[in-house]
C-alpha cells in the first residue's frame, strides 16, 4: 500500500510536469523559432530567470550527492556553496556582458559566441562536440538520480531500469515541445517543492531523531568531529584539504559563468538588469543546500555503514521509513525534478549547440535549425540512457573532468571577447593543452597535483601557452572593428543608447516638420 500512494503521488506530479510544459506554449504560436526554443525568445523575467537559473544549479546532487559527500567527508562538501556563491557575483559582471554580446550579433550559445569572435564558424562545431562530451555525463547523472530516487520512493517495486527511462521519457518529451521556457515553468514548480520539503526535514530530522538541534550538534561534535574540519572524514589521503577547497571554489566559480547551461539562462533574459539582480538574489537560494549536507551528517547516526553508492541514499533512508507514504512521494517528487529541470537545460543546450553550429554547416540543415536541435536533443537523451544501462563507468568517469575540463574554454570565450589581441593560434593553442593535461592529470589518478584541483593546474598551462602562442606570432589578420568582436560594458552601452534617444528626442522637438510647425 505505502508503494501504491508514494507511485501515485511521484506519477500525478510527473504529468503536471509535462502539462506545464506545454502551457508554456500558450500564445507562442507552436513554439517560434530556434531563438524561442533555445533562449525563450530572449523574454524572460526576473522571476523565471531566477528559478530557471536556481533549478540549473540545483540538481540532484543536492538530495543525492550533497547528503552523500557529507555522509562520507563531512566539511569538503562545502565547496559546492562556496563556489555557487563565488559563481554569481562573477556572473553580476559577466552575464549582462554575455548577454549584450548575443543580442548584438543574434547569437544564441557559447558556439555561436566563439565562431563569432574568431570569424569561423567550423570552430564552434568543435566547441559543441568538446562542450557535448563535458555535458553528456550530467545527462546520465541526472537519468541515474532520477533513477534512484523513484525506485527508492516506490519502496523498490518500480526497478532501476524502469526508473531510469521514465527520467528520460518526462524530460524529453516537455523539453522537445516547450524549450526553456518550460523548464522555466517547471522550474517553479519545482522551487516550491524543495523549499517546502527541505525546509520541512531540516526540522523534522533533528527533532525526530535527536530531541532537537542542540542534541544533534552536541553529539556530532562529540562522536564526529573529523567531519568537521578540513579535509573531512578520511584524512589526508582524500586530498580535500584547504588547497584542495581554495582552489575547487575559485576554479568553479570561473567556470560556471561560461558553463553553456548557466549561459542559456543568461540569453533568456529580457533585460541585463534581470541578470544583475539575480545574481544579487541567488546566493540566499544556497542556503538549502545546508539542508542535506547536515542530514547527510545526521544519517552517520541513524543509518550508519553505508558505503559506496549507497551512501547518497543517506537523507531517503532517513524518511523512507519513518514518514507517510504520501510524504514519502513528495519529497521523492522535490528530488525527482531537481533532475528533470537540469537535465532538461542540458538536453537542449547541446541540442541548440549542434542544431546552431554543427548541422547548420550542412545546407540540408541550414533552414531548420531548430527541427535538427529538438532531434539531437532526442538522440543524446537516448545516447546517455543507453549508456546507463550498458556501460554506467564510462561517464562516471568522465564526469570527473566534466567542470575541469570545461574551464579550458575560459580564455577562449572569456578572455576573447575583452582582449582583442588574444589570436585564434594563442587561443586554439592553449585550449588543446589545457583538455589534454587535465585528461592526462585526471585519468593517471593525479587529480589533485600536490592538493591542487587538476583543472586549476591545466588552466595555468592552457592560459600560458595561449599568451605565448599570441604575442610570438602575427596579429589576426581580421579586418572587423573592436565594436563587432568584442563584447561591450554593459552599463556603459546602456547609457550609450539612453543618451542617444534622449538627444533623438530632442532633435524632433527642435526640427520643424512640413507645415513649419514643431513636432
Amino acid at each position: 500500500m505505502n508503494a501504491v500512494v508514494a507511485t501515485s503521488v511521484f506519477a500525478a506530479f510527473m504529468v503536471a510536469t509535462v502539462a506545464l510544459g506545454l502551457l508554456a506554449l500558450r500564445g507562442r504560436g507552436g513554439g517560434g523559432g530556434l531563438a524561442e526554443w533555445s533562449v525563450g525568445g530572449r523574454s524572460l523575467g526576473p522571476v523565471f530567470i531566477w528559478v530557471l537559473m536556481a533549478g540549473e544549479g540545483y540538481t540532484s546532487f543536492s538530495y543525492l550527492g550533497a547528503a552523500g559527500w557529507g555522509y562520507n567527508y563531512g566539511a569538503p562538501v562545502l565547496y559546492v556553496v562556496a563556489y555557487m556563491s563565488c559563481g554569481y557575483a562573477i556572473g553580476y559582471v559577466v552575464g549582462p556582458m554575455l548577454w549584450s554580446y548575443a543580442r548584438r550579433h543574434g547569437l544564441v550559445g557559447i558556439t555561436d559566441m566563439v565562431a563569432h569572435r574568431f570569424g569561423r564558424p567550423w570552430l564552434g562545431a568543435v566547441v559543441a562536440v568538446l562542450a557535448t562530451v563535458f555535458l553528456l555525463p550530467y545527462i546520465q547523472l541526472q537519468i541515474t538520480g532520477m533513477g534512484v530516487v523513484l525506485s527508492t520512493v516506490s519502496y523498490g517495486t518500480v526497478s532501476l531500469n524502469w526508473a531510469y527511462f521514465a527520467a528520460f521519457a518526462v524530460t524529453t518529451g516537455f523539453v522537445v515541445v516547450s524549450g526553456l521556457r518550460g523548464s522555466a515553468w517547471v522550474s517553479v514548480l519545482k522551487d516550491v517543492l524543495v523549499i517546502a520539503t527541505l525546509g520541512f526535514l531540516a526540522l523534522y530530522v533533528p527533532l525526530h531523531y535527536f530531541d532537537g538541534y542542540g542534541a544533534f550538534l552536541d553529539r556530532l561534535v562529540a562522536e564526529k568531529g573529523d567531519w568537521l574540519t578540513f579535509p573531512g572524514h578520511g584524512g589526508d589521503g582524500s586530498g580535500l584539504g584547504e588547497l584542495w577547497f581554495i582552489s575547487t571554489t575559485f576554479l568553479n566559480s570561473l567556470t560556471v559563468v561560461i558553463f553553456p547551461t548557466t549561459v542559456a539562462g543568461y540569453l533568456g533574459a529580457r533585460n541585463a538588469d534581470a541578470l544583475r539582480r539575480n545574481a544579487m538574489y541567488l546566493p540566499a537560494y544556497n542556503v538549502l543546500l545546508f539542508v542535506p549536507m547536515l542530514l547527510g551528517l545526521a544519517a552517520l547516526f541513524v543509518v550508519p555503514g553505508l558505503a559506496g553508492a549507497e551512501s547518497n541514499l543517506a537523507l531517503f533512508k532517513l524518511v523512507v521509513d519513518s514518514l507517510p507514504a504520501w510524504a514519502v512521494g513528495v519529497i521523492g517528487v522535490a528530488a525527482a525534478l531537481s533532475s528533470i529541470v537540469p537535465m532538461a537545460v542540458f538536453m537542449l543546450v547541446i541540442g541548440t549547440m549542434w542544431g546552431r553550429s554543427v548541422l547548420s554547416l550542412l545546407p540540408r540543415f541550414a533552414e531548420r535549425q531548430k527541427s535538427a536541435a529538438q532531434i539531437v536533443v532526442v538522440v543524446a537523451g537516448s545516447l546517455a540512457l543507453l549508456l546507463t544501462y550498458t556501460a554506467p563507468n564510462t561517464l562516471v568517469r568522465l564526469s570527473l573532468i566534466s567542470y575541469e575540463g570545461m574551464a579550458q574554454l575560459l580564455p577562449m570565450v572569456l578572455l576573447a571577447l575583452v582582449w582583442r589581441r588574444l589570436t585564434f593560434r594563442g587561443a586554439f593553442s592553449g585550449l588543446v593543452v589545457g583538455v589534454a593535461a587535465v585528461c592526462a592529470l585526471v585519468f593517471s589518478g593525479n587529480d589533485p597535483v600536490g592538493g591542487v584541483n587538476a583543472g586549476l593546474v591545466a588552466l595555468a598551462a592552457n592560459l600560458a601557452v595561449a599568451l605565448a602562442v599570441t604575442f610570438a606570432g602575427g596579429r589576426d589578420a581580421d579586418p572587423r572593428p573592436d565594436a563587432e568582436v568584442l563584447a561591450r560594458d554593459p552599463v556603459e552601452e546602456e547609457k550609450g543608447e539612453k543618451g542617444e534617444k534622449e538627444e533623438s528626442e530632442v532633435l524632433l522637438r527642435a526640427d520643424p516638420g512640413p507645415s513649419g510647425h514643431r513636432v
